[in-house]
């Protein structure tokens, strides 16, 4: 049986389209992620898979916001 979930993030500090495709980038090389998907305009982060750890995700949001800076 799938397991497959979409959750919602809030990410501060996305200012461009860098930020955004840096965190997306970040996100969906997690195990589980399906797909990603970072707006910047109202600073939410979709991510649709399976067994998704938010503590994971968060973590690669930061690296992907690193990244950006």
């Amino acid at each position: 049986m799938s397991t497959m979930s979409k959750k919602s993030y809030t990410v501060e500090g996305m200012t461009c389209g860098h930020c955004e495709l840096s965190v997306r980038d970040e996100v969906e090389e997690l195990d589980g992620v399906e797909s990603a998907q970072a707006d910047r305009g109202t600073g939410r982060l979709t991510v649709r898979g399976e067994h998704l750890d938010d503590v994971a995700i968060r973590d690669a949001v930061a690296a992907g916001c690193k990244m950006a800076a």
